[in-house]
């Protein structure tokens, strides 16, 4: 469905903006197998897809992953990391000592789209740059 949203858990303007001003004290870099084109149930050889796993102030977790047509005017996007599935696989992490929000890891994944130069990798590797240590 071209332009349509995608279903999430939370359903206001207020919600949205409560998670992206909660403060991340932790970002861990993941990665899980792309899925085969067309469909099917195995994946693609040597193909991963990168996202960021934050954990706030609050105790929240999310990811935070980019991909084409993942949102309507950013192609990064924010959700609860309950909705990960298990093929997810932790790559390192950084504190973040609560000196960055949830937005702010949103805006360095960036609004834009494109495999070759911005894509789900280049943007995890931008966030975990926010955290210090790498």
């Amino acid at each position: 469905m071209a332009g349509a949203r995608p279903p999430h858990d939370v359903k206001s303007q207020s919600g949205l903006t409560s998670i992206f001003n909660e403060k991340v004290v932790s970002a861990e870099r993941m990665k899980r197998p792309m899925p085969s084109w067309g469909g099917g149930s195995g994946s693609l050889v040597g193909i991963h897809h990168e996202g960021v796993k934050v954990t706030t102030d609050k105790g929240n977790q999310y990811l935070v992953h980019k991909g084409k047509n993942y949102g309507v005017s950013n192609q990064t996007v924010v959700t609860d990391a309950r909705h990960m599935s298990d093929k997810w696989q932790s790559k390192g992490s950084v504190d973040v000592g609560g000196r960055k929000t949830v937005n702010d890891f949103v805006q360095v994944g960036g609004t834009g789209y494109n495999l070759a130069k911005d894509n789900c990798i280049q943007a995890s590797k931008r966030m975990m740059n926010m955290g210090g240590k790498k």
